[in-house]
């Protein structure tokens, strides 16, 4: 949605704001002060290089392909689905079409509009509409640009600071990052199999890529299995449960895997694949696998280091102003949103 200037307008309070005004440190909008994310700024082709900057030198580099003569840089192979169905009526048939900014990627169309049943009108992201906004919206906040990338903060004032979190990017994409994959429930053992022979082909070793697995760590998850079953030799007697929710998971009906909980325990209903601080829907099933919890990377990186009140980023040095009930700010940037003033300041704003 734009305003009539261009910018892009507010979804949070629609027709109060004319449009998006940048804050000069904020990461929200000057005119009406909701946040960056709740302006939907941008599109897909960005987004895509920003996913792509993200998922590279991790395991899921494969969902990434190379930009031609874009000196290595790859760009996120996002899957979009376009599904025709034919309009009955008595005149010459026609065909209505419908295209989803985002599928689960390597799945038939019956099984992936099977996923799209279950997940609620309102989030389905169908090109044009609501849930195609909520994505996108989804994907700035869950997974911030400049928790991930030097140049897109501004708070960074030392070489420390910014060799910190390099070093904090590295570590979760090699130990941390993942992408959801959608199967049915006994089709873990196969995605296994596929992750072990990409693994291969990659040149990584493959124990040293699960040591979140479930086999060697059996506290990662609580979905369980006939305990007479193993994944490759599942029966239709095989009862599949819910991480998230504890409940049962249909023999027919498409399930996430998480393959740094480990394909042969753990499961969830496309519903239950939730962050567990937020509770929301991982958008595009890019999950952050911590303390045996799913976590969005917002809320991942908030486990690590603390994230500044003021300017929405994580705070990489040692000294910083914190509140008595838990929240921090960078020291210049705790002060008030209108005078500027230090918020232990008397302020008449």
């Amino acid at each position: 949605m734009q305003s009539a200037g261009g910018a892009a307008a507010c979804l949070s309070c629609g027709g109060g704001c004319s449009g998006f005004q940048p804050h000069s440190w904020r990461k929200a909008c000057v005119t009406c002060s909701c946040s960056t994310a709740d302006h939907v700024p941008g599109s897909n082709e960005e987004d895509d290089q920003q996913m792509g900057r993200l998922l590279t030198d991790s395991s899921c580099s494969h969902l990434t392909v190379k930009i031609k003569g874009g000196a290595g840089i790859r760009v996120y192979k996002r899957n979009r689905m376009i599904v025709t169905d034919p309009v009955v009526s008595r005149k010459d048939p026609t065909f209505s079409t419908m295209t989803y900014d985002w599928a689960p990627a390597g799945l038939s169309q019956k099984l992936a509009m099977k996923y799209m049943e279950l997940i609620p009108d309102h989030q389905r992201p169908i090109s044009g509409t609501q849930g195609a906004s909520e994505r996108r919206k989804q994907l700035l906040y869950q997974l911030p640009v400049y928790d991930r990338d030097p140049m897109a903060c501004q708070s960074l004032a030392s070489e420390e600071e910014v060799s910190s979190m390099l070093l904090y990017v590295r570590h979760y994409k090699q130990e941390v990052l993942g992408v959801g994959e959608v199967a049915l429930p006994h089709e873990g053992g196969a995605l296994r199999e596929a992750a072990i022979q990409r693994m291969a082909k990659e040149g990584e070793d493959w124990s040293e890529r699960t040591r979140t697995d479930a086999l060697d760590h059996p506290d990662a998850g609580s979905a369980t299995i006939n305990p007479a079953a193993a994944s490759t030799n599942e029966t239709d007697e095989t009862r599949y449960q819910c991480t998230g929710c504890q409940g049962e998971v249909a023999g027919d009906a498409p399930a996430v895997y998480a393959e740094r909980a480990g394909y042969h325990r753990a499961l969830w209903h496309p519903t239950c694949f939730l962050c567990s601080d937020c509770g929301h829907g991982l958008v595009d099933l890019v999950y952050f696998w911590s303390n045996q919890r799913l976590l969005c990377g917002r809320h991942y990186g908030q486990t690590v280091w603390p994230r500044c009140s003021g300017c929405d980023e994580l705070i990489f040095c040692q000294s910083f102003h914190s509140s008595a009930d838990g929240r921090a700010w960078h020291h210049h940037h705790y002060c008030c949103w209108k005078c500027g003033q230090n918020l232990d300041a008397p302020c008449h704003h």
